[in-house]
């Protein structure tokens, strides 16, 4: 008997960016290799220069093509720059059905391995709608971020995790319009979402496959944020030796 024919998805990504010159193009350029690698029907791209004074919205820009859109905004914060690219892409799959719609997010300080959306659309083809990801650093940065993060980044034995990263974050879009969207926090809009994709009932997984290489940088462009959060606990540690 000849299997039934794969679920098509229409597939969003969301890339907030704040001054975020020298890395918005691998950013993207590792997204399309993904794409690729998927064989998407049904894409769009849309990079958030949030604020950006240098040359991100350029270099996003030229990269993008028909795939993509360049919003420019000031609203300095992550979650509100967020919840702009979804209302975007939504605008743009309007014809859509929302249980056919799938929203991966990432930073612009991070790159994607070729078979990101791959393995997340086998995931939502058996009814997940939310994937929280983890994140590795990248190889440059501060040799103390490194040790900090293989003594401190912990995942299970069961091949789960605790993390939630808004580099490493999926959705269906009738799962997220559910919960609420993105929140206007700037600050912990990741776990704010995914909090309430779990209390709403939605079938989530954490899975350690799925892995995004982000900045090692100890200096953020979100105050409090994952370059804050390894720089303070650095602090803390030598506070103590």
């Amino acid at each position: 008997m000849k299997a039934p024919p794969r679920p098509v998805w229409s597939v969003g990504i969301v890339i907030p960016a704040q001054n975020e010159q020298d890395t918005i193009e691998p950013c993207i350029e590792s997204i399309l290799e993904s794409c690729r690698y998927s064989r998407l029907e049904d894409l769009r791209i849309v990079v958030v220069a949030d604020s950006c004074k240098d040359l991100t919205a350029i270099r996003a820009q030229r990269l993008l093509g028909r795939d993509g859109e360049l919003l420019e905004c000031e609203v300095g914060s992550a979650g509100a720059a967020r919840r702009l690219g979804v209302e975007a892409i939504l605008q743009f799959f309007k014809s859509r059905e929302a249980g056919r719609i799938w929203l991966a997010n990432t930073d612009a300080d991070s790159t994607v391995p070729r078979d990101w959306l791959a393995q997340q659309l086998r995931l939502a083809d058996t009814g997940v709608a939310g994937i929280a990801g983890i994140v590795r650093l990248a190889e440059d940065g501060a040799a103390a971020a490194h040790d900090l993060y293989r003594r401190t980044y912990l995942t299970q034995p069961d091949g789960t995790h605790s993390h939630v990263h808004g580099a490493n974050l999926a959705m269906r879009a009738d799962a997220y319009l559910d919960a609420g969207g993105w929140s206007h926090l700037a600050l912990a809009e990741d776990h704010c979402l995914w909090r309430r994709l779990k209390q709403r009932g939605w079938r989530v997984c954490s899975p350690v496959n799925s892995v995004v290489t982000t900045s090692a940088r100890l200096e953020g462009r979100a105050p409090g944020g994952f370059a804050d959060t390894l720089r303070t606990n650095i602090e803390m540690a030598c506070a103590l030796t």
